[in-house]
Parts: structure tokens; sequence; C-alpha cells
């Protein structure tokens, strides 16, 4: 992101309404919303569904949200998707002072997997924390936070502390403690164990019996019995 850079936001006030008025709106193209901070109360708006659309995917983590005739430097505070279609519903923005620094998650982003030694031996790359807490002035809030890892061999494990922090940011999160990526080894699927199907023989004891005393035993019977026709 470019430093000072923003995206005008053109927003209309709306008072706050039950389920069914809220649907016809957004049956209109609109997405409600609220304005929050810097003291103020809470104001109520709707939005264009493109224009926020457009506005969510530009550059820069700053929104001017102009409303009633005055700009207000904001930024997306939480918003609410549609599970299966993703369309937002609902949003909600932040008003911020420019020269103080706030708090915002960052996604970060690695490169340079592909060649990584752990994984061109065939080890497969995790990507662990894939958002960490900055602090930072509004305008210097990166959209994201690039890691190269084509370093990393096999078993290796990758700390926040070897991510570097833009200018301007410093990381909220555990610098040794917070996992940004490791390589582990590919699973091996085992192959289940051939059955081998057992004769049953049993002794006189209850006892198992091998093999070749099974023969001998059947040999002596066969002798015992030619003695006893013999005998007759």
């Amino acid at each position: 992101m470019a430093k000072g850079e923003s995206t005008t936001l053109n927003v209309e006030p709306r008072t706050p309404a039950h389920s069914r008025a809220t649907r016809r709106l957004r049956r209109a193209g609109k997405v409600p919303g609220v304005l929050y901070g810097l003291g103020a109360d809470p104001q109520p708006f709707s939005v264009d569904a493109r224009e926020l659309r457009l506005a969510l995917a530009g550059h820069g983590a700053v929104l001017d949200v102009a409303l009633d005739g005055t700009t207000t430097s904001a930024i997306l505070k939480d918003s609410h998707r549609h599970p299966v279609r993703g369309d937002v519903l609902h949003v909600d923005l932040l008003s911020v002072d420019l020269n103080k620094p706030i708090e915002s998650l960052v996604p970060i982003h690695l490169t340079g997997a592909e060649d990584a030694p752990g994984v061109k031996e065939g080890g497969v790359l995790e990507h662990v924390t894939r958002e960490i807490t900055v602090l930072a002035l509004p305008n210097d809030i990166p959209e994201a936070i690039e890691h190269d890892v084509s370093h990393m061999e096999m078993l290796a494990t990758e700390l926040l502390a070897a991510v570097t922090a833009p200018a301007g940011v410093t990381f909220q999160d555990d610098l040794e403690e917070t996992v940004v990526a490791s390589v582990t080894p590919p699973r091996v699927e085992e192959e289940p164990d051939e059955i081998e199907e057992e004769t049953g023989l049993v002794g006189e004891d209850g006892e198992p019996v091998a093999e070749g005393e099974a023969a001998e035993g059947e040999g002596e019977a066969a002798e015992s019995s030619s003695e006893d026709g013999d005998s007759e």
C-alpha cells in the first residue's frame, strides 16, 4: 500500500429499522452500516453495494467516508457476509485520527514456498499464522505483509521474529511464540496389515499346535491305528 492512499466512500444516513425494512434496503442494492468512533454517537448509514465492494477492494486501509456533507477518515471495523454468496450484508466502520496509531489485523503472505529446500525434498509447508496484529498510523497500515520462506529446510519452523516489519509498523503479537510457518515431512499412509488365516489347531492342553507338530501327531495317530488293526 502506498502511504497516504485512501478511497472515498459516499454513504447516506438511514434510520435504524426492523429486519423487513433492512431486507428491502438490500433488495434495492444497498448495504446497511454503522459508523463508530471519536466520541460521537454511532451513525447508521446505507451505501451502494457495488461502491462498497470497490472501496473495500481498493488500495489503502483508510476510507474517506462522505456523510451528511462531511468527510471522516475511517477503517473497516467488521463486516457480515452471506454464508453462500459472500455478499456483504452489513458493515461497521470506525472513525480514526490519522495522527494517532491504531491496532489492526494484517494478513501475512508467504512467498518462495516452491523454492524451499524442505518442500523440494517432499516436505509440506504449513502456513500456521495467517494474520497478525500491528500498531501503526492509519495510513501506514499495510494491506499485507510478505515473508520469504524460500530458505526453509525440512522440519524448520519460522517465528514472527524472522519477519521484517514495514517502516512505521510494530508487531503486537509475541515474536518468539507466534509460529508463521513450518515444513513437515509428508504423511505416509500405512497399508493395512495382511490378515493371515490360521488353522486353529489346538493341542490337548489347549495351546495352539505348530504346523510341524500337527503333522507329526497325524503320523503317530495313523501308526497307532495300523498297530491296532494288526493286533486284531
